[in-house]
């Protein structure tokens, strides 16, 4: 290797050790994890893929998923794999940046508790920062053939993961390309884009109704789009929630400390930026695209989740390092000493973060666990079906289908449900004292251990297959 890869290479293997250390021991998938897991498992059946959904975060688990169902399989999976990615994406920056603004500005991404927290995960939100990263080093690369290769395949990539999020990287690409004249670059722009985007296109037409309509769907799921502010909501999130949604967390001291950082950002951006400027070097453009990444969950929903802004916060580190490279070259000791108390907060506060949510992980997965022993107890095996609240895991953990009558998800009918019981075990779940659906109220109750934000769980278990009280 190369020597000026190896510092890049050193934070690459430091991530990937975090990771298999912290966060994936004991760690149970998500709710969306469990979705994308299954869509390529042979162990459990494919839950409801909804519309704003996108399979490319499947095709990285199928190698790990089609081997295991346990979640630390594919959590060490992605654990390597997410390793790898970090190095290879911001080793594009070389040409374009010195090997120590580089190794920073990855460093500096790495060390956030939602990347290291979103690593080992089966989410596409990491991977789309990977690939806008790599993308724009790309585009600031000599115009060769190999740049323009690399431009397309990164934008396929991100398009794969997320095609909204390729749509506003593609943005700020495709204006500087006609601003600074070199046309050139758009082919590979909508080369890689259509490529991406084609799986979802096509999905579209086969699975949706088409285009239209699986976007006004999306869009529907996700609260609509469109005047909303969530600059609040993720600030609030920054203390360790993964989703806040509704985002009515108050402000608290704790909070207040966990989002500091939020704030330096802009500062240590702007600095970088003054620094690149003076150094000829093209920093500009990774800023604009972070800014663009970032409009649709900071303006356009009305909800939080921190791996949302993973793609801009990716960007932002290389006008950042830029930044603290030059501070730590042209300071003198007084400043560097402030400067290091100040990292060395920022970083123990990261990994208290990060403890908190991997624990929290931990304890979902426990949980998980429990009921789903219960409900083997009760008979409810494969092939059966689960309804009803926190269908998509349970179902996971006990390898059955996940069904709802409503919703969002909404992929069987009442009657359809009924029916099914005579041919397999049915459950459907309700938290807390909700009572069932009609069709379910004569079916037998039975109390579970309580999930994660639940205070208590009931299952009904279906009598004996015969006609059901309508």
């Amino acid at each position: 290797m190369a020597s000026d890869a190896r510092p890049l290479a050193a934070v690459a293997v430091l991530f990937t050790a975090v990771q298999l250390v912290l966060v994936v021991p004991g760690s149970g998938l998500g709710w969306d994890e469990a979705v994308y897991a299954s869509q390529v498992s042979p162990y459990v059946p494919a839950a409801f893929f909804s519309a704003p959904r996108a399979r490319g975060v499947t095709f990285l688990a199928a190698p790990a998923a089609v081997l295991t169902q346990d979640p630390i399989g594919l959590r060490m999976w992605f654990a390597l794999l997410s390793g790898l990615a970090l190095f290879v994406s911001f080793r594009v920056w070389r040409a374009v940046l010195p090997t120590a603004v580089v190794a920073t500005a990855a460093a500096l991404f790495a060390g956030l508790w939602v990347t290291v927290l979103y690593g080992p995960q089966v989410m596409p939100n990491l991977w789309v920062a990977f690939g806008a990263v790599a993308a724009v080093g790309f585009f600031l690369r000599p115009a060769v053939p190999s740049s323009y290769a690399g431009l397309a395949a990164a934008l396929a990539f991100v398009a794969l993961m997320r095609p909204s999020d390729a749509f506003w990287l593609a943005l700020p690409l495709a204006a500087a390309a006609l601003v600074f004249r070199t046309p050139g670059r758009l082919v590979p722009l909508a080369a890689g884009a259509v490529l991406g985007a084609a799986p979802w296109v096509v999905e579209a037409y086969l699975r949706y109704g088409g285009l239209a309509a699986r976007l006004r769907r999306a869009g529907e799921i996700q609260g609509g789009l469109g005047g909303r502010f969530a600059f609040g909501a993720q600030l609030r999130a920054l203390g360790g929630r993964t989703l806040c949604r509704p985002c009515d967390v108050p402000l608290s001291w704790d909070r207040a400390v966990t989002s500091l950082w939020w704030f330096m950002v802009p500062v240590a951006v702007a600095a970088g930026l003054v620094v690149a400027r003076r150094h000829r070097r093209p920093l500009v453009l990774a800023t604009a695209a972070a800014a663009f990444l970032a409009v649709p969950y900071l303006l356009l929903i009305g909800y939080a989740a921190p791996r949302f802004l993973l793609p801009a916060y990716a960007l932002l580190a290389l006008p950042a390092a830029q930044a603290l490279v030059h501070a730590v070259r042209a300071w003198r000791r007084p400043a560097l000493v402030a400067l290091a108390v100040a990292l060395t907060a920022h970083t123990a506060v990261q990994y208290a973060v990060l403890v908190s949510a991997a624990d929290r992980h931990r304890a979902v997965r426990v949980a998980f666990a429990r009921t789903a022993a219960e409900l083997h107890r009760q008979g409810v095996r494969p092939p059966c079906t689960v309804s009803g609240h926190e269908a998509v895991r349970v179902a996971y953990v006990l390898r059955c289908s996940s069904r709802q009558v409503g919703g969002h998800d909404a992929s069987i009918g009442a009657r359809e449900l009924q029916a099914l019981t005579c041919r397999r075990p049915v459950v459907f779940l309700t938290p807390g004292t909700t009572p069932p659906p009609a069709f379910a109220r004569a079916w037998r109750p039975h109390a579970l251990p309580p999930l994660p934000g639940t205070s208590a769980l009931r299952a009904y278990l279906p009598p004996a297959c015969g006609p059901q009280p309508q």
